[in-house]
Parts: structure tokens; C-alpha cells; sequence
């Protein structure tokens, strides 16, 4: 059953990065902007659930965080004696915040993901100004206590703060690589929700549906630029197989056996579209390279007849354009089912010793189950069935954990 509180979160969701990036341009002060959008979030939350949702929404949120904003300054101007230091808008001139142009939430998005802060900040502070979720649940979705995730964020402020980073996007800074920064934050926040690197669940669906929101707007606001179409092609394609993903238990069902009726026929006739329209703009970068992949994967009509040696071919194409460990292992899972187990162990093992992808903490679980796999179906059970164990011990997801050791002793 629907919850009543579902549709007052979609509104808050979309409309957080508006109304930050209102605030922000109005006042030049990011930290306190987006500490009053919060607020304002916060007040809508509450208010909502009795007088229900107002007939222009951002308009509403604007003007309770523009006056949490008058509120905030007006403190400090009497604490600092410096009443001069800012002139207050007229309140007759919030309507006109109201309607700021749609670029706010693009800014706003570049801010976050600015050069001078870590990846974890990145996507902490993308989440919790671009998304409006609260501290409290961005530290949930990572596993770390609100107090960390509270710390992450101050600092992720404090360093725009000291850099003089500016809301306004400069001509002479690159914007390409920036938005580039962007997707790679969506990206990020989409796979810990399509598969939680620890914790009692397989998904975190409120990272994901936000990471594709997110993405969404991204690809709205750069005027039909091929890559932000490509990613969000990408991550509807992929969440499109969701439901599928595990059984009635919450158990891991592997792609091959899923049942494909229960794919969103919906995201996948999206995100073909738009992988369609994207692909013939060269060149062809990494996340319509993937869109791709995942249009072979959801448009073939069972396992069997999936195009796995124009997968194979792709991922070689990615391999050579981003060559990372994820990227080659993805393409010895595809070698596997175009060319056989055989050919697919070669490749294997002459990648892990070019690369050393069992040993690499960031590829050493995945490449003891692909190699676990591709064992057990040649024969070497016993061989298998250690890399399984190492595996499962390798990986803090409770679900993912269990297929594993029930593959070991299956």
C-alpha cells in the first residue's frame, strides 16, 4: 500500500536542488543556503501531511528558506554589528526567485561534485543539497554512524568556503570535465543502491531511484549532451531488472534465471530511446558503451538468445577507453557465454597477471566469483568451490554472501 507521506517526499525530492540553488544565488552563501533549504524541507514535511501539498510548491519552500535565510544573517548582523554587510531582498521579489532559471539545479549540481573535494564527499554532499536527504539518512545508505556523515558534509562546505568556490559556473573553468565529475557521483550513489556493499539487503532503492532522479536533471539541463543521455539510458536499463533481482525469500537470482516479465518494460523502452538517439554522436564515451551493453541485455527475449559476442565486443571497446579492473572482468563474464569457459579462464588469467585483479581490493571479490563460476562449469569443482568461499567471505552483502556459500556447497 502506498504510504500518504509518498507523495509529499517525491515534491520535496525534486524540488530540494531548486531551492537551494534560489538561495544560493540570491545570498552567495552555499553552507547557510543549503542548511535553510533543510529547513524549509523539514517545515514541508510536517505542514504538508495537514494542509496538503500547495499549488506551487517551490514557490512555498523558497520563501520559508529565504526567511530562515533573513532570519540567519539578521543574527549574525546583530552579533557582528555589521548590519551593512548585506542588503535584503524585498520580500515582494521571493515570486521572482520562485521562477529562477532552470540552470539553478545544474550549478547546483557542479558545486557539489566541485574538483577541490574527495569523491566521498562528492557524493555526501550531492545527496544531501542536490537530493534533500537528511544526514541522518545518507549515513544509513553508507553504513556510518550520522555523527561521521555530519563531519563529512562541515568539511565538505568548509573547503568550497576556503577555496571561494562560486555558485555561478565560470567561463574559463572546464565544464566538461565537471560535469564529467557529476556523473561519475551518480554513478556511484546508482551501484551502492543496485547493490549495497554490505548489509542485510541486495538493494538500497532509495539510492538508486534518487541516483536516476539526479541523472534525470542532469539530462535535462545539458541541452541533449550524448554522455548524460548515455548514463541516465544506463541506469534505467539497469534498475529495470530490479524486481527480478532477487526471489520471494530476498535471495539472489542470477541474470540468466530471472524472469523477464517482471522487468519494467516502461524503463527499458526509455532508456532503448534514448540510448538510440545518443549513440550515433561521436565519439562514444564510456556510459553509452554501457547503455548499450544494457540494451542487449533487456531487449533479448530469454538468456539463450542474448547477442553475448556483440557484449564481448563492447566491452572491449570500454576496456580500451577506460581500462579498469570492473571493466575487464565485466568482459571475461561476456568472453565466457560468446567464446566459452575455456577461453574466458585464459583471459583470466593472463589479465590477473597483468593486473593482479585477485588480489586488488577493489576487483579481488568479483574475481573470485567470476572465477568460481567459470571452474564449477568446467568441471574443477573443488577448485571452485574454494574461490566461491573466498568470495563469500570477501563481500559484506548478507545476500550476496549466502548465493555464494550456497553455490560452494550446492
Amino acid at each position: 500500500m502506498t504510504s500518504p507521506l509518498e507523495p509529499i517526499e517525491r515534491v520535496l525530492r525534486a524540488e530540494a536542488p531548486h531551492v537551494v540553488g534560489a538561495l544560493t544565488r540570491r545570498f552567495g552563501r552555499f553552507d547557510a543556503a543549503e542548511d535553510a533549504a533543510q529547513e524549509a524541507l523539514l517545515a514541508a514535511s510536517t505542514q504538508w501531511r495537514d494542509d496538503g501539498i500547495p499549488a506551487e510548491p517551490r514557490s512555498w519552500l523558497i520563501r520559508v528558506g529565504y526567511r530562515r535565510m533573513v532570519d540567519a544573517i539578521r543574527s549574525e548582523q546583530a552579533e557582528r554589528r555589521r548590519e551593512h554587510e548585506y542588503t535584503l531582498a524585498d520580500p515582494r521579489l521571493i515570486g521572482e526567485t520562485a521562477s529562477l532559471d532552470a540552470d539553478d539545479s545544474l550549478h547546483l549540481l557542479l558545486l557539489c561534485c566541485h574538483p577541490v573535494l574527495s569523491t566521498a564527499s562528492q557524493v555526501a554532499l550531492t545527496l544531501r543539497a542536490a537530493g534533500g536527504l537528511t544526514t541522518a539518512e545518507i549515513a544509513r545508505a553508507y553504513g556510518v554512524t550520522e555523527q561521521t556523515m555530519a563531519v563529512r558534509i562541515s568539511r565538505a562546505k568548509r573547503q568550497l568556503k576556503a577555496t571561494g568556490a562560486r555558485f555561478e559556473f565560470a567561463v574559463s573553468e572546464d565544464l566538461t570535465a565537471r560535469i564529467a565529475s557529476v556523473m561519475k557521483v551518480l554513478y556511484l550513489v546508482f551501484n551502492e543502491g543496485y547493490t549495497a556493499s554490505s548489509g542485510e539487503r541486495l538493494t538500497r532503492t532509495d539510492l538508486s531511484a534518487e541516483a536516476i532522479r539526479l541523472a534525470r536533471l542532469l539530462h535535462d539541463q545539458t541541452s541533449g549532451e550524448p554522455e548524460p543521455a548515455g548514463l541516465l539510458a544506463l541506469l534505467l536499463l539497469t534498475d529495470a531488472r530490479r524486481a527480478a533481482r532477487t526471489d520471494a525469500r530476498g535471495e539472489l537470482v542470477p541474470l540468466a534465471e530471472q524472469d523477464r516479465r517482471l522487468w519494467d518494460a516502461g524503463m527499458i523502452a526509455e532508456g532503448s530511446a534514448l540510448i538510440g538517439s545518443a549513440w550515433a554522436q561521436s565519439p562514444v564515451g564510456p556510459y553509452r558503451l554501457q547503455a548499450a551493453i544494457a540494451a542487449l541485455h533487456d531487449e533479448a527475449p530469454t538468456a539463450d538468445r542474448t547477442d553475448w559476442r556483440q557484449i564481448a565486443a563492447l566491452y572491449l571497446a570500454l576496456e580500451q577507453l577506460e581500462p579498469s579492473g570492473p571493466v575487464m572482468l565485466a568482459r571475461v563474464v561476456a568472453v565466457a557465454h560468446a567464446f566459452g569457459d575455456a577461453t574466458a579462464l585464459e583471459l583470466l588469467d593472463r589479465l590477473d597477471r597483468d593486473h593482479g585483479l585477485l588480489e586488488h581490493p577493489l576487483t579481488t571479490q568479483r574475481a573470485h566469483a567470476i572465477r568460481a563460476h567459470l571452474r564449477d562449469r568446467s568441471g574443477s569443482r573443488a577448485e571452485a568451490r574454494a574461490d566461491f568461499l573466498a568470495a563469500a567471505d570477501l563481500t559484506e552483502n548478507d545476500v550476496e554472501a549466502r548465493y555464494l556459500q550456497g553455490r560452494a556447497h550446492g
